[in-house]
């Protein structure tokens, strides 16, 4: 049995600047891009051998209400102590500066950066066991 793909979808009015948090900071790949697909433009970012991706989508003249809470996160689990410390180092080289989560469960063993719209995203260096 083949185990499900997750999409996350999120529109926002600032597409340029989320690819460069996702993309340029947290080190993803532009898995495909559209322009005026039905009005949209987009782009979906993630790795391609993973089982997830994030789509980011803008649509002229509308205007997205911020969504975001503290308490809204991705989290990215990366076990390897080298590898999170990269993540971690290319986000603060592109100018993003962690913040304290408000979970304080999160600041633990992760640091949270917030995105271009607000929402927060978890660095997690452990491994996801469920």
């Amino acid at each position: 049995m083949l185990a499900p793909k997750l999409r996350v979808a999120r529109p926002t009015n600032q597409l340029p600047a989320l690819i460069h948090f996702y993309k340029d900071g947290l080190g993803l790949s532009t898995l495909c891009s559209f322009e005026n697909h039905n009005g949209f433009d987009g782009v979906m970012l993630g790795h391609p051998q993973a089982p997830y991706h994030l789509e980011f989508t803008t649509q002229a003249g509308h205007v997205v209400e911020p969504g975001p809470n503290p308490e809204h996160l991705l989290v990215f689990y990366l076990p390897d102590k080298v590898q999170w410390q990269a993540a971690v180092d290319r986000l603060r080289q592109h100018g993003y500066v962690s913040l304290p989560a408000y979970n304080p469960y999160w600041d633990h063993l992760g640091l949270t950066f917030k995105d271009p719209d607000g929402y927060h995203v978890v660095l997690q260096n452990a491994d996801w066991q469920f």
